[in-house]
């Protein structure tokens, strides 16, 4: 994208709010990035009829005429990888946002080109091969310790196998050679620590492998409840106000991935402006650095061109595959697939193409399923079969939390968890607002056997328990509202105590209370046993005869609402609390005797 543009190929003959047409275009190829006008516009060709070529401009048209040139790179849009990533903040076709700051001032000036990665910087590269080795595609190179959170490999790029010739150690920088590989036809390639990628072609490995790992989150409503595996996808739509982008800022802190890459697609610039801020001040629970030394932030806002929404995804999945395929963890938060959607809507339009429903593109289906495809856990390149995943969490805004929406519809059809956000939680103050009825995960018999080893052998069985309970207290409720509470039998007034328990008690979690906000899964399985034990000796004393007030009003159960509060280290106490329990239904026992 930053080479030198060829001769002059092009005259615009057209200009359509992003949209751009080009005459005298023979040679172009589908998705090449093209240079609009003198003022270098970047724009990538998207429709091809004899010499005319339609561009989607990733830039502010406004003043572009015809008659003006277009230059073609002969390259397609591709993204730079390599250590310097971490820590970025890039628009939509990776343009350092900090970098531009310092150059032009607060607005990004239109056709300004700066390299993704610093050309300047040195590198401490630590090889990890030796001359003579031989390689295939995937092999580790060496190693750059690029943050203190993040270990840089520096991998033999897809297509390369041969002997190593040559290998250096010391400082360098991404675009000086760091090794010389021969082919068996002779042939010698000289790499450097940095590759570029088209950002429409998923990165190539081995193998992919079923997601039968958790990728633990902290949030107890998603971990217990409807759980995404790691190299999995899931999907979070609601409404507005109903705790999104809080959900993916939560998801983005806490989850157990060891990269993180958040795009910003299209939602509003303050939103975008709290990660930003907040990123830098957040400790990562593992290491105690900020939680940005393993971050990549791609931020396409609401107020910048519509149709560098659409690059944005394709850049932000191709770095997180990059890490992938160095063995990492990696968390894709997409916020949100919606304001993408609309950027192929209104290109759609302004190529006059057959409109699907709604006016989405025919192909939005298809769009979205390419997105989401390219997640997975999977035996990466190499002769070492290294494992890595990335798992794409996408938030949608369907117009007044209207889940048939054909973006939502979209999603569903190929992720595997649905976290359906719902206002009327939302309304009641109860966050995570994520509706416990209608969300779904197909993962959990992919990790049941993790969650039985790795938490506890009845982790799954406490879930159905809880769920039963759940489901059991939505259908009482109907009955409450016709004809009151008091007409339920006392069993049915502890199955809705027990729910409301659940409810109030580990369902609902305070995002901004410094102990609530993140919740291991051992304190996860702690707190829903003890809510569940307290059920099962109340049950027993209400057989004895205990009246169902009396088990209502126990003193216990304000101890067992503030669990969730007991900090991490103090998760013993959470087991003691049944002890106290016991007590409390054995003097009730007493008494009723």
């Amino acid at each position: 994208m930053n080479g030198e543009a060829r001769e002059r190929t092009g005259t615009i003959v057209k200009v359509a709010g992003p949209l751009v047409v080009a005459e005298g275009m023979s040679g172009a190829r589908m998705f090449d990035v093209v240079k609009v006008s003198d003022k270098r516009l970047i724009g990538e060709i998207i429709e091809l009829s004899g010499d005319l070529a339609s561009i989607q401009v990733y830039e502010e048209t406004g003043g572009i005429g015809t008659g003006e040139p277009v230059y073609q790179t002969g390259q397609p849009l591709s993204v730079e990888l390599g250590p310097g990533l971490i820590e970025s903040i890039y628009d939509g076709i990776q343009r350092p946002l900090d970098v531009i700051r310092e150059m032009v001032g607060e607005s990004i000036t239109r056709g300004i080109e700066v390299p993704a990665l610093n050309r300047e910087k040195k590198w401490a590269f630590e090889p990890k091969a030796a001359a003579g080795d031989s390689v295939v595609e995937g092999d580790l190179l060496g190693e750059v310790q690029e943050t203190t959170l993040v270990i840089h490999k520096i991998l033999v790029p897809p297509g390369i196998n041969g002997t190593i010739e040559r290998i250096e150690s010391g400082e360098f920088t991404v675009e000086e050679t760091v090794c010389v590989i021969k082919n068996d036809d002779g042939t010698t390639h000289d790499l450097s620590m940095m590759q570029r990628w088209p950002v429409r072609k998923s990165r190539p490995y081995k193998e992919k492998l079923a997601p039968h790992i958790a990728l633990t989150t902290g949030q107890r409503v998603l971990d217990t409840f409807f759980p995404v595996g790691k190299g999995g996808t899931a999907c979070v739509p609601g409404p507005f106000g109903s705790g999104k982008t809080v959900v993916q800022h939560q998801l983005a802190k806490w989850a157990d991935a060891e990269i993180i890459v958040y795009i910003g697609c299209g939602e509003r610039g303050n939103e975008m402006t709290d990660v930003l801020l907040e990123f830098p001040e957040l400790k990562d629970p593992r290491s105690g650095d900020p939680l940005m030394r393993r971050t990549v932030l791609i931020a396409n806002t609401s107020n910048m061109p519509v149709a560098a929404r659409e690059a944005s995804v394709y850049t932000g999945i191709t770095i997180a595959e990059y890490f992938r395929d160095m063995g990492y963890s990696v968390a894709v938060m997409a916020d949100s697939t919606s304001r993408w959607a609309e950027a192929m809507r209104e290109i759609s339009g302004r190529l006059e193409e057959m409109p699907g429903e709604e006016g989405y593109p025919a192909y939005l289906g298809a769009k979205v399923a390419e997105f989401y495809e390219r997640a997975g856990r999977v035996t990466c390149l190499g002769s070492d079969s290294r494992e890595g995943a990335m798992s794409v969490i996408g938030a949608v805004s369907p117009p007044g939390g209207d889940l048939s929406d054909p973006v939502v519809q979209a999603t569903l059809r190929v992720v595997k968890v649905f976290w359906s956000l719902e206002d009327k939680l939302a309304y009641k103050r109860h966050f995570p607002a994520i509706s416990w009825l209608t969300s779904y995960s197909l993962y959990l018999e992919n990790i049941e056997t993790y969650l039985r080893e790795e938490v506890a052998e009845d982790m799954p069985d406490l879930r159905s328990e809880a769920m039963r309970l759940l489901e059991e207290e939505a259908e009482l409720e109907e009955i409450v509202r016709l004809v009151g509470i008091d007409a339920l039998s006392p069993a049915d007034r502890l199955t809705l105590e027990a729910s409301r328990s659940i409810r109030e008690d580990f369902l609902h979690q305070n995002a901004f209370h410094e102990v609530d906000t993140y919740t291991s899964m051992e304190k996860q399985y702690k707190m829903l046993h003890v809510i569940l034990h307290f059920y099962h000796r109340a049950k027993d004393a209400l057989e004895k005869g205990v009246p169902i007030t009396t088990i209502e009003t126990l003193p216990i159960r304000e101890r067992i609402a503030r669990a969730k509060y007991m900090a991490e280290d103090a998760a013993d106490q959470i087991v003691a609390l049944e002890d106290e329990i016991d007590k409390a239904i054995k003097d009730v026992l007493a008494e009723a005797a």
